[in-house]
């Protein structure tokens, strides 16, 4: 077995356009003060990384690894969520996402503006040493989730096709450059669940490069058992994002939660420790599949600060990490394989 490597911590969060949270070097020096070692890297704001020059100029992402080194962090991943997301995206989502995609772009330009922008990931992936790159799927179906009306035979088969289709480039591209593509399986996206992606592995052949990325939060909330989700797909488990939440159903409110904010939510994210979430099985169970990736905070609570989530992630995520064992504790009772001695203790004389 292997030992998962961490804390870490996802900066996307956190960053904010005041100190110490506006630019790469206070906001690493404030996630190591906290006692993290990696950072998973947001790419939506030139401050934290330049896309461009990350996945073209070595010279750059050796400065960048540098400056980290300065501080004792590592890069863990170079997040490819929101590209991901824009990849595929239904219509009737592109105003809400706007923020996500360059203003004016319509299906066609933000479809290949969004696969440019992952290959440049994969690009500054290599150059930076990361292999593993968080993503959402998109997806065109999510808004008939539930069947009502009926939804027409092969509607959701040809969703899945067209999804298949945009993405099997870039896992073509991952493959032959040593990573892969960890989905975060992710309500709003088309892959949010073990049958889900299920379907999106048929349709692009099992790729070896359309991986996980495991966060058990979204699994509280939509009631799935997170647990038993790693004994079925711990193997292609690549990155893993420590988040906790809690589901209190009423006779109010249950999964769907009746368009409540956050905080009158059935099902809530919460900081570490404050939810439901069984972090020390699933890191016996993820440390039994050995995964050796990070173990990477990502804080969305709707009650406690991000500071105190902050402060409070790393000690938490260095408590659950175990340190695998690479003996029995039984063997100072072994003895040498004696297939005669074998055979005289089963009767087999």
């Amino acid at each position: 077995m292997k030992t998962i490597k961490g804390p870490a911590i996802f900066l996307a969060q956190f960053q904010r356009d005041y100190a110490p949270f506006a630019t790469l070097p206070d906001i690493t020096r404030w996630a190591a003060g906290l006692g993290y070692k990696g950072i998973q890297i947001p790419t939506g704001d030139s401050r934290l990384i330049d896309l461009d020059l990350a996945s073209t100029s070595k010279d750059y992402c050796q400065e960048y690894l540098g400056l980290l080194r300065e501080v004792g962090l590592v890069p863990t991943e170079i997040s490819g969520h929101l590209q991901g997301q824009c990849l595929a995206m239904h219509p009737a989502y592109e105003e809400a996402f706007q923020p996500f995609y360059p203003a004016g772009m319509k299906e066609k330009e933000r479809t290949a503006w969004a696969a440019g922008q992952l290959k440049k990931i994969i690009l500054a992936s290599v150059n930076l040493g990361t292999t593993s790159i968080p993503a959402m799927s998109g997806g065109f179906a999510w808004h008939m989730v539930y069947p009502w009306p009926q939804r027409p035979q092969g509607l959701v088969e040809e969703a899945f096709r067209e999804l298949a289709a945009r993405w099997r480039p870039l896992l073509d591209m991952a493959k032959d450059h040593g990573v892969c593509f960890s989905y975060e399986l992710h309500p709003g996206s088309d892959l949010y669940d073990g049958a889900t992606y299920e379907m999106f592995l048929d349709e692009v052949g099992q790729h070896p490069a359309a991986c996980l990325l495991y966060d058990p939060s979204h699994f509280v909330l939509q009631q799935l058992d997170y647990l038993h989700f790693i004994e079925l797909y711990g193997e292609r488990i690549k990155s893993f994002h420590v988040k906790d939440a809690e589901f209190r159903p009423s006779g109010r409110v249950g999964v769907y939660s009746g368009y409540q904010s956050w905080a009158r939510r059935a099902g809530r994210f919460r900081s570490l420790g404050d939810g439901q979430v069984d972090f020390r099985r699933i890191f016996t169970l993820l440390t039994e599949k050995n995964y050796d990736g990070w173990a990477v905070l990502e804080w969305e609570c709707c009650v406690k600060s991000p500071e105190q989530g902050a402060m409070e992630g790393a000690p938490f995520i260095t408590r659950h990490i175990i340190s695998a064992t690479e003996v029995a504790f039984d063997d100072f009772a072994g003895a040498q394989t004696d297939t005669e001695r074998n055979r005289r203790m089963l009767g087999l004389t």
